[in-house]
């Protein structure tokens, strides 16, 4: 049985390439790459010092006996307020390689599930002339009302852009920036005609193959 989407501001429903979106979940490989993903958005620019590096004197606090009090070295050292830090954060990069089949298998089974589940919907984003928030809750209308939803849309679709970026529990995402986590993390999905078309892409070598060899048949 074919995948298929609920095309919003309209009816009817749209076919989904089964290649792309009747991918079997995988949890490892979408754990993975969501892994990787929040991994790069990490800075990485924490640090602390040592005691090399904090601006105190090296010498030893007082002399070792005679005082009455506990035997001290450097202030520096680690226990005392003001002191290094031992075994603090550096900077550092957290990027995790996934290998690009990966990646993609992971971003079919991720959109395979919304298809799976009812939870995807197609918008036609050149029905938005002129941005317009009031047409854009209309579209979303008894499909992701108060659910956290993920609008993935392409480059030249400002229109469409505009009209869903001010809308509470939306996220719009360019089509090139949208990532595992997003997809698998939305309780709805919305692809613009434009960016199903990008993800028609992620299709496995040998389906894209097969399909060039068809229309070349034909």
């Amino acid at each position: 049985m074919a995948a298929e989407a609920r095309a919003l501001a309209g009816s009817g429903s749209v076919e989904l390439p089964e290649a792309v979106f009747a991918e079997p979940y995988h949890p490892w490989i979408v754990h993975e790459a969501v892994r990787a993903e929040q991994n790069a958005r990490r800075a990485g620019t924490h640090s602390t010092k040592t005691r090399a590096e904090v601006s105190m004197t090296g010498a030893k606090a007082f002399r070792q006996k005679g005082t009455g009090r506990a035997r001290a070295g450097a202030l520096s050292t680690p226990q005392r307020i003001g002191g290094g830090i031992a075994f603090g954060p550096k900077p550092r990069h957290y990027t995790v390689k996934v290998n690009r089949k990966v990646r993609r298998r992971a971003m079919r089974s991720a959109l395979s599930v919304h298809a799976d589940r009812g939870s995807i919907g197609v918008l036609d984003a050149g029905a938005f002339d002129a941005p317009s928030t009031r047409r854009a809750v209309e579209a979303l209308e008894d499909f992701a009302v108060g659910k956290v939803l993920v609008l993935v849309a392409r480059e030249g679709e400002e229109n469409c852009v505009k009209s869903f970026r001010n809308l509470q529990k939306v996220k719009v995402l360019p089509v090139e920036e949208a990532g595992v986590s997003d997809v698998i993390g939305a309780a709805r999905l919305v692809v613009s005609q434009g960016a199903l078309s990008h993800f028609e892409a992620l299709a496995p070598e040998r389906d894209r193959t097969r399909t060039r060899g068809e229309a070349v048949a034909s």
